[in-house]
């Protein structure tokens, strides 16, 4: 189960004697129950934001006066709600400050990020048998990192794509088979990233056929409700 810590420093409290931070960092990573955290800005950096009557006020500062502060955070994976306090407990700044540890909202069935990126690769694939252009992009985001290396030519960037699949789709009649080979999925809930082989297959109006293997990989962003393909890198293995 994922937990949120949150790192709450005191400005008051005297750090001098505070133990370092990286140790337990790189401890907690080998173990795998690190995911990720980063440390904060000071609170006089913070922005308060809020909307009343349709108006937004906005507060340099914090939401609340007080000398305790989110200094940083970390996302553990633990077994249990104790695993995740002693980690807690091992954390430098808990002995000036304190440790919040929260667990993650239960996601719903079918919620969860990896069963997220499996649909969009579905949806692509579907995309794909049906030709259509449209739906095939709408998984990318709009400024996505794309590199192709087919059929000896290279192309980069969405448009370039959008591009090549016009040229694929014209060229074959019927649908285009998309079977993803080796998917090996690595994501969180806010990254992911994917690598596999595609084998894409298409009938030619003469009769013969299209036949390329690429070994793929590719990168995922959370951007709310959904996910979307934010970094792309195809490269042929073998082409009739």
């Amino acid at each position: 189960m994922k937990y949120m810590l949150l790192v709450c420093g005191d400005d008051t409290a005297d750090a001098s004697g505070m133990a370092p931070v990286e140790p337990w960092v790189e401890e907690l990573g080998e173990r795998g129950a690190r995911l990720h955290g980063h440390r904060l800005a000071l609170p006089s950096e913070a922005v308060t934001v809020r909307v009343r009557g349709g108006e937004v006020l906005r507060t340099d500062g914090p939401f609340a006066e007080t000398k305790e502060y989110v200094a940083g955070f970390d996302v553990l994976e633990c077994d249990s709600l104790e695993e995740a306090v002693e980690a807690a407990a091992r954390h430098p700044v808990a002995t000036i400050g304190a440790m919040e540890v929260r667990p993650f909202w239960p996601m719903g069935e079918g919620e969860d990020a990896e069963t997220a990126v499996r649909a969009l690769d579905t949806e692509l694939t579907e995309a794909f048998r049906e030709r259509d252009i449209d739906r095939a992009l709408a998984c990318y985001a709009p400024d996505a990192d794309i590199f192709y290396c087919t059929d000896g030519h290279e192309r980069q960037g969405l448009d370039a794509h959008r591009e090549a699949l016009q040229d694929l789709f014209a060229s074959v009649t019927g649908p285009v088979t998309r079977e993803v080979l080796d998917l090996r999925v690595e994501v969180d809930e806010s990254v992911g990233f994917t690598r596999c082989r595609v084998r894409v297959t298409a009938e030619r109006p003469d009769g013969t056929r299209i036949d390329h293997t690429m070994r793929v990989t590719t990168g995922y962003r959370d951007i709310g409700l959904r996910r979307v393909i934010t970094h792309e890198h195809a490269v042929t293995l073998k082409e009739a």
